[in-house]
């Protein structure tokens, strides 16, 4: 079996890791979670030579979402699909949240929503769809464990969580969904994060301190 390549692109002032991944024999992939700089997105598609066949988002934050109608729209109307419907009022609220950041920024409606147990396709392989909430109500991360790979946002970090500080944040619920479906997972599973850098599951059993 062919195997997948993966690029970070850091977008935005909160350099959210934006994921471009493919599949590197057929050269077919999707973008995860555009947050914004466009341009920079799109100039890392075709330098890596990149059929996107599709968007996936993560949860509904400004930084995750903001560049993901520009992008479709870019990519010949591309499908946007997820989060879970939990988080419509965030991007329904997405002018709001760019206002704050002298950016205009229009409500977004995916063409697909997520729930748990859903299948999805990234570079052409079967990735599970889980439902994670506590950093947002509809967080969603994706996950392959024939390949021991995940995307899973704002979840979990290297030595860190999703912060739940939020009005509609719950830290319990972010702890039950990291301890209940992730931890589960071996410890050579790998993840990307949706900021700073790349870990394993078997890394955060042993050092993250919120986990402990």
């Amino acid at each position: 079996m062919s195997t997948i390549s993966v690029n970070i692109i850091p977008v935005t002032p909160f350099q959210q890791n934006c994921a471009l991944i493919w599949d590197s024999e057929t050269m077919v992939g999707s973008v995860i979670d555009p947050g914004g700089d466009v341009p920079k997105i799109l100039e890392a598609i075709t330098k890596a030579g990149v059929k996107v066949e599709s968007i996936y988002l993560t949860h509904g934050h400004m930084d995750h979402v903001g560049g993901a109608a520009e992008l479709a729209a870019a990519l010949y109307n591309k499908p946007v699909i997820g989060p879970s419907m939990r988080d419509d009022f965030l991007l329904e609220s997405l002018p709001e949240q760019g206002k704050n950041f002298g950016l205009h920024l229009k409500p977004l409606v995916p063409e697909t929503w997520l729930r748990e147990g859903d299948v999805v396709s990234i570079a052409g392989r079967d990735f599970s769809v889980l439902h994670c909430p506590g950093h947002t109500p509809g967080h969603v991360v994706f996950i392959n464990k024939d390949i021991n790979f995940g995307i899973l946002g704002d979840v979990l970090f290297r030595n860190s969580i999703g912060r739940t500080d939020f009005p509609y944040g719950s830290h319990e619920d972010l702890i039950k969904a990291i301890t209940t479906k992730l931890m589960v997972l071996p410890d050579e599973f790998q993840f990307i994060c949706g900021h700073g850098q790349a870990s394993s599951i078997g890394a955060e059993r042993r050092s993250n301190p919120f986990l402990q």
